[in-house]
């Protein structure tokens, strides 16, 4: 992955489609592979954040390509956990809802509006819509498309709290590393030892996947905070200030830095690499494009929906599903055209009302076409379809 020293002041000309969803092929054929290393459009004057001055940005620059051979050396050195190539046809295989000529539908047209509007504008954007119809693919889709590096993915559930996402802190190991309290005696032991004899705050933090995403990156993160709606009442209130202000601090760094202001190299969500933080503020250079997905299962604020863009992922169809099942394995050899087209048939229902994941239909069709052995008798691939078709709410 290449990173650029230098941004360019002007965007191309095409710069509106930044996301397409064509093909690999197509996009290099008609030239749409744009917006690489220096060609990043610039934001609305109300939505700039960190602006270096030259000086800085030289800086800056050579602090971004040194991350990202981090991030290159690591992966040499752990290849069996390198999950890049997994992300990437992740997101080749995501695809819009289109016509039987190609043509992308309205439903999947506003998709990838709503994307390039988010873009262009550095807003979120809210996905809406059925569990399994895609929502989370879109991210990987993107960061594929567009070259913007490892997602960032945030899970949310109903225990968390904005700082989760942020940065973690860990004061239990710092309390024992200064021998605060034996294990043998169980009491509180002395006061913390001298400044001087301890280790740096930085070695007990680490910054999460929404704190990554805002470091001043040359080009944005995508950044996935996925199921927002599984999460605290509050959390959707405690994000508009990070979407509004591009920045967050870390206290136990800005406390730090009122005795004496350094930079302090913390570890990041990118796994073997760090980044100097200044004063305890973390402030974004590109905001990143951050998609937000919800199921539905509850109203946000209008404060909240007034930062996002927002848009519904349509379900997919027949033709949808049979590209997608292409696109992740090749059951040609144990299953004729005809026959996968019963299959997806049989996952719709006869009426086509989708309450099913594709993940379901993905399921269904390796069990059934293993080269090992499917199961032999018609009777054992029924009951195999009723266990993994069951619809979603029953």
């Amino acid at each position: 992955m290449t990173r650029s020293s230098t941004r360019s002041s002007k965007p191309s000309p095409e710069s509106w489609d930044l996301f397409t969803n064509l093909p690999r092929p197509e996009r290099v054929k008609k030239k749409v592979q744009r917006q690489r290393q220096d060609e990043w459009p610039k934001p609305p004057p109300w939505r700039r954040f960190l602006m270096p001055q030259a000086e800085q940005l030289e800086a800056l620059n050579a602090i971004d390509a040194g991350y990202w051979q981090q991030h290159r050396d690591w992966l040499k050195s752990n290849p069996g956990l390198n999950t890049q190539e997994r992300d990437r046809l992740r997101g080749e295989a995501f695809r819009l809802p289109r016509t039987s000529e190609g043509a992308i539908r309205p439903a999947g047209e506003a998709v990838r509006l709503a994307v390039n509007a988010a873009i262009h504008l550095r807003r979120p954007l809210l996905v809406t819509g059925t569990p399994g119809c895609g929502k989370t693919s879109l991210a990987y889709a993107i960061a594929e498309e567009l070259d913007l590096g490892p997602v960032l993915s945030w899970a949310v559930t109903p225990r968390t709290q904005l700082q989760d996402g942020q940065f973690l802190y860990d004061a239990v190991g710092r309390l024992q590393d200064a021998g605060w309290g034996t294990a043998s005696s169980g009491t509180k032991g002395t006061a913390l030892p001298p400044a001087d004899d301890q280790r740096p705050t930085s070695d007990y933090l680490k910054l999460g996947p929404v704190g990554t995403a805002f470091l001043p990156f040359s080009r944005p993160r995508v950044l996935l905070i996925d199921e927002l709606d599984k999460g605290d009442l509050q959390l959707p209130n405690e994000l508009l200030n990070l979407f509004e202000e591009g920045f967050f601090e870390i206290p136990q760094l800005v406390r730090e830095a009122r005795r004496q202001d350094r930079e302090e190299q913390l570890h990041t969500a990118d796994p073997g690499c760090t980044w100097p933080v200044s004063g305890g503020r973390v402030v974004c250079r590109e905001f990143p494009i951050i998609v937000l997905t919800s199921n539905g299962e509850r109203e946000f604020p209008a404060a909240f929906h007034r930062r996002c863009i927002r848009v519904e992922m349509p379900t997919p169809s027949h033709e949808d599903l049979v590209h997608v099942v292409g696109a992740h394995f090749k059951p040609s050899a144990q299953l004729s055209a005809k026959d996968l087209a019963e299959e997806i048939r049989q996952f719709l229902g006869d009426e086509g009302n989708l309450d099913r994941a594709t993940d379901q239909l993905l399921n269904a069709l390796y069990l059934l076409t293993l080269q090992q052995g499917a199961p032999a008798s018609e009777e054992q691939r029924s009951s195999l379809r009723q266990i993994l078709y069951r619809q979603l709410h029953d």
